[in-house]
């Protein structure tokens, strides 16, 4: 359910911040120093019925450490118990505990039946409180509203946006590696709420979230023919994007989703194309005899960065976005592959393989800047979280297992394992949810 069925209020609750002392110096987390020492937050048990107010406030918590940039106080050793979170809370036990922010609130049911969740952000040594808000919504989306209020404090106290509030579409993998079974299934970004998309009966790969719709894009061998389709995730309409000749792969939406920019191989080289996804039309972007994949857009959708191996082996090369000026930006040594634009414009991450190994690496638009964030046996398929400060990509390790899910931040030191029940490839982020 997309955010605006959840009759989001924001709602910010004045009254009692009017009336605390304001502090000198308020807490925040500087996120641009590269790797922040995690801020020490206490997230208490949201007063409710039963065992509701719990369960929010501990996927709230989960989130927020899972960015690498939060702490979170363990519970047994909270002083005070919130009874009322409408009252300023006793600054002095918190301090104690060395927890420079704390969050209380409360979950009621309205007559309607509607759960109202609310919440209140404290800046426990300036005395304060930084912000409270609330929200209404059906009782099933209680998952929902914990990663929006997630996402409230991760702005409030860093200065950018969440990324809790989101979805990744991926492939699920299950069975023995010779005979692998594939689905397209989509979850929330925690892990939670995974449900398959497609029946595993064709082959599907490299599946994309459209910026402005609740709509992905995917390539799939069905009939062993393969085509490149739409699906829409709140009907489960479907649609072929054309019906062309040859086959048709690594699809990507341009940023105002009117568009969708992938390869078409035919007589062994592939070129790159774009297809105006209201007439119809294609438009030939590149006209080389190698092969030319992996389109991404710029969020200001000006350039599309690619991959070619016309100067020999696969490099990243960068173009207008009507095919004009097109230059390489990679030089290092081995091969680059599966680039992506950053959402904020400032980074292009890729798969490099170099030296019998696969690494997950960033550099700027035009080739500087080149950092490596992690090596492993066989990394690939970077995604960006929707502010651009977090990493998703596919490992698969040596041996018989198969690929996992992992996270990564842009400081490199924040690797985490994205839970599945099973394998997991191909992962794509979606926007902040609506």
């Amino acid at each position: 359910m997309l955010r605006r069925n959840l009759i989001r209020f924001l709602i910010v609750l004045t009254g009692l911040a009017a009336s605390m002392p304001i502090a000198s110096a308020r807490v925040e987390i500087n996120i641009n120093k590269g790797n922040v020492e995690p801020l020490p937050i206490a997230v208490t048990d949201f007063i409710a019925s039963g065992d509701l107010g719990q369960r929010i406030t501990d996927v709230i918590a989960a989130d927020l450490k899972r960015s690498g940039l939060f702490a979170p106080v363990n519970k047994q050793a909270f002083i005070e118990k919130i009874s009322n979170p409408d009252q300023p809370p006793r600054f002095e036990d918190w301090k104690v505990i060395n927890a420079q922010a704390l969050v209380t609130g409360r979950v009621t049911q309205e007559g309607d039946g509607r759960l109202r969740a609310e919440f209140r952000l404290w800046d426990t040594f300036g005395g304060q409180q930084l912000t409270g808000q609330q929200f209404f919504t059906q009782p099933e989306n209680w998952r929902r509203v914990a990663h929006i209020i997630a996402d409230a404090i991760y702005e409030n106290l860093t200065g950018e946006k969440g990324y809790f509030d989101t979805r990744i579409v991926y492939v699920a993998e299950s069975g023995p590696k010779t005979a692998r079974k594939r689905q397209l299934a989509i979850m929330d970004q925690d892990g939670f709420n995974a449900r398959a998309l497609t029946n595993g009966n064709d082959i599907v790969l490299t599946p994309r979230f459209s910026p402005s719709r609740q709509e992905i894009t995917y390539m799939s061998f069905e009939g062993n023919q393969p085509r490149v389709y739409l699906l829409q995730l709140e009907t489960g309409q479907r649609e072929v994007v054309g019906n062309f000749p040859g086959m048709t792969f690594s699809p990507r939406f341009s940023p105002d989703g009117q568009k969708v920019i992938m390869s078409l191989q035919q007589e062994g080289n592939s070129n790159i194309y774009t297809m105006d996804l209201r007439s119809r039309t294609t438009t030939r972007l590149t006209s080389t005899a190698a092969i030319d994949t992996s389109p991404s857009y710029a969020p200001d959708g000006a350039q599309v960065v690619f991959e070619s191996d016309r100067g020999g082996r696969p490099q990243l090369y960068v173009m207008g976005a009507d095919g004009s000026n097109q230059r390489r930006i990679s030089f290092g040594d081995g091969s680059y592959s599966t680039p992506v634009w950053s959402p904020r414009g400032d980074l292009i991450a890729f798969t490099k393989q170099s030296g019998g190994k696969f690494s997950i690496g960033v550099m700027k638009p035009d080739g500087s800047g080149e950092r490596i964030l992690t090596t492993g046996f066989h990394n690939e398929g970077p995604t960006w979280a929707p502010n651009g400060r977090v990493l998703m990509f596919f490992r698969q390790a040596a041996g018989a297992g198969g690929p996992q899910i992992y996270s990564i931040d842009l400081s490199g030191y924040n690797e985490q394992l994205v839970q599945t029940k099973g394998f997991a490839s191909d992962p794509a982020w979606s926007p902040l949810l609506e």
